[in-house]
């Protein structure tokens, strides 16, 4: 049986053409194999920067270092160049627990933030967590907001923004992005005021 040649109008013998087809499955397995060993290699950085980041929060004594902490991880290990935290308790009727020279967090927010089960990645354009970031606010691209609760209550709102459109975007994974908020809140709830 012969068998046209993939790249030219001579003929190959059947096992000339399944050679070459074994050949260019083989090229692309070691594609694959390529992409998965560098995907792998940027979880374990991943993971060293979250496990550091647990590290330093468990040695954190009050809600001051936990979020002193958090902002020194979140720019200095992870790169992030815009870093906002805001927390508020359920019996609060206005006021600000932490942040008593910021305006409170609106009842609106705090819905939208107990409504995320898992952290929103997107652009930043009109979004209401924006003037969180005062002067920077005209700079952020995208962002990602992560949700601090505990159970089925949330408490805080932890903001990541970024200059670059594309830094956080709907379709990116958010496994760490949600344990990097576990941690925090855990970090929160421990800490002393």
């Amino acid at each position: 049986l012969e068998v046209p040649h993939p790249h030219g109008g001579q003929t190959i013998t059947l096992a000339e053409r399944q050679l070459h087809t074994l050949r260019q499955k083989i090229s692309q397995l070691e594609g694959k194999l390529g992409e998965m060993i560098r995907f792998g290699e940027e979880n374990d950085v991943i993971s060293g920067k979250v496990h550091r980041l647990a590290v330093a929060l468990v040695i954190a004594e009050s809600a001051d270092e936990v979020r002193e902490t958090l902002y020194r991880s979140l720019v200095d290990d992870f790169q992030v160049p815009h870093v906002t935290l805001r927390t508020w308790s359920e019996l609060d009727e206005g006021d600000d627990d932490d942040e008593a020279d910021l305006p409170a967090v609106s009842l609106e927010l705090r819905q939208l933030a107990g409504g995320l089960s898992k952290p929103y990645c997107g652009l930043a354009s009109g979004s209401p967590v924006l003037e969180w970031f005062a002067d920077a606010a005209s700079h952020i691209r995208s962002m990602a907001l992560l949700p601090l609760g505990q159970g089925n209550e949330t408490f805080g709102l932890l903001v990541l923004g970024s200059e670059e459109e594309h830094r956080f975007y709907p379709e990116m994974g958010t496994l760490y992005l949600d344990r990097i908020a576990a941690l925090a809140a855990a970090a929160l709830l421990r800490a002393p005021d």
